[in-house]
């Protein structure tokens, strides 16, 4: 897995202000849909996912468009689809827009493309069964899953995860941990996973996995929605003092898209990435301010596959000018 050098923030990110003003009146359009991921699941499937959008009046459904055409019309209350009947080794880029109660239209999202595998002609053998299934809950709207890699003679596509027989996500082949949002809270969720090769060929499912999730919303989430390893370094620059921060992102089986930090208790800045993030550590300088011995404290916490906010990392203190 790839790791950044240095600390200069990459130039695909974009700094965002905090401020956000409250929703406009009605008929204004919903917010574009952030942080779309596309995973190839065959050689003739795609599995689409972004963050919820943001309406005054609500989101009544999203459209997905493949390469300029709508191929799919998807209810509000759902973040994901699968996109079949795709050609083989091929380039696709999709889009997603969300649509209000009003029927207002939001701007597209950003696009992301993803490239199908070829087929594998005669390929009839499934992969292994998927083995050592855990599952612990994150709070009480999500939970982690983890499990052992499965075997296939032409390599794993992708892996599906059911609850009660019904496919609910999907992650690429190369993960073994999937993070799971949007759940209910005080609810015992019974989880299974299938592996998938290009040629479609499904797996034996899992043993499943029991998790029970927080009866509160009031309880904090989990660690496993949270950034880790955080790193705060203090140093002196030519507008005064910066810290470079550094953090792994939580696990959640795609690629994170949208991150907070939060600086002496208050919100900083927002990182966006237009395109995929690095795979693997992440680095980022923030500027804390002119005055020597000053003590800053920052943390930080990423945007959750259902446009949630995770858990914040550990505090870190630095001490502006100490070396």
């Amino acid at each position: 897995m790839g790791r950044m050098s240095g600390f200069a923030a990459p130039a695909s990110v974009c700094l965002l202000l905090a401020a956000c003003g409250p929703g406009g009146a009605d008929g204004r359009p919903p917010s574009a849909p952030t942080g779309v991921t596309a995973q190839a699941g065959g050689a003739t499937s795609v599995h689409v996912m972004w963050n919820r959008s943001a309406d005054d009046t609500g989101i009544a459904g999203y459209e997905v468009h493949r390469s300029g055409r709508k191929v799919e019309d998807v209810p509000g209350g759902r973040h994901m689809v699968d996109v079949e009947g795709l050609e083989p080794a091929t380039a696709h880029t999709f889009a997603v827009r969300a649509r209000d109660a009003e029927g207002n239209l939001s701007p597209f999202s950003e696009e992301v493309s993803v490239t199908t595998p070829p087929r594998t002609p005669g390929d009839r053998t499934p992969p292994t069964r998927p083995r050592g299934l855990r599952g612990r809950a994150e709070g009480a709207r999500a939970a982690t899953l983890t499990w052992e890699k499965s075997a296939d003679d032409h390599g794993v596509a992708s892996y599906d995860i059911l609850q009660g027989g019904a496919r609910i996500h999907r992650v690429p082949g190369d993960e073994t941990t999937a993070l799971l949002t949007g759940l209910r809270p005080g609810v015992r969720y019974a989880f299974t996973v299938v592996a998938r090769d290009a040629a479609g060929n499904a797996s034996p499912a899992s043993p499943v996995a029991r998790v029970a999730t927080a009866g509160s919303v009031g309880k904090p989430d989990g660690p496993g929605t949270a950034p880790s390893s955080f790193r705060a370094v203090g140093r002196a620059a030519g507008d005064g003092y910066r810290i470079d921060l550094s953090w792994v992102p939580p696990k959640t089986g795609g690629r994170v898209t949208r991150y907070q930090i939060h600086l002496d208790g208050e919100l900083a800045t927002t990182l966006h990435w237009s395109a995929p993030t690095p795979r693997g550590r992440i680095s980022h300088s923030l500027h804390a301010g002119k005055e020597p011995g000053a003590t800053r404290t920052v943390r930080i916490r990423a945007m959750l596959p259902d446009g949630t906010w995770g858990a914040f990392s550990e505090r870190r203190t630095v001490t502006l000018g100490r070396e």
